[in-house]
């Protein structure tokens, strides 16, 4: 992603490759993949898988689960997962999550983005929710533009 409004570009690549399958990759795969898996999950059309997975998984932060439910999605039934549990021939899209450590890489034919965004789990604890629905509502933004139904041109 280059600069703060790229992301609606790496949207407009989305919607034009029209990605089947797309998984989301961190490192931990334990708050902002998994959102952002949630989140696409619900959003997403018929016939788009999604996954999430991380290059060292740990745990699914529970604040993650909180902020997401917060919005009717939810992710009680996930868990941390490695890049080997994805099935690689299925997908088409990867996006990247990272922002402060380095991005695990995705080999492959994969249409590769990035969206760094800052791990709401290092923000300080009294804040630590308030940045979980920061991220939630970033990822929400950009999810939602992705997956928006095309609007028909007035006559």
């Amino acid at each position: 992603m280059t600069g703060a409004e790229g992301w609606r570009e790496d949207v407009a690549r989305l919607r034009a490759a029209g990605p089947r399958g797309v998984l989301f990759l961190c490192v931990a795969n334990s708050a902002r993949s998994q959102m952002a898996e949630g989140i696409a999950r619900h959003l997403a059309p018929p016939g788009v898988e999604v996954w999430s997975a991380g290059s060292e998984p740990a745990t699914l932060n529970p604040l993650a689960v909180v902020a997401l439910a917060e919005v009717g999605v939810d992710l009680s039934g996930h868990h941390s997962k490695g890049m080997d549990a994805v099935p690689a021939d299925r997908v088409d899209a990867v996006v990247t999550l990272c922002a402060e450590e380095v991005c695990p890489a995705w080999l492959g034919s994969a249409l590769h983005l990035h969206w760094g965004l800052p791990d709401p789990a290092a923000a300080p604890e009294e804040s630590r929710l308030d940045a979980f629905r920061a991220t939630r509502d970033e990822l929400l933004r950009r999810l939602r533009a992705w997956f928006a139904k095309p609007t028909k041109p007035s006559p």
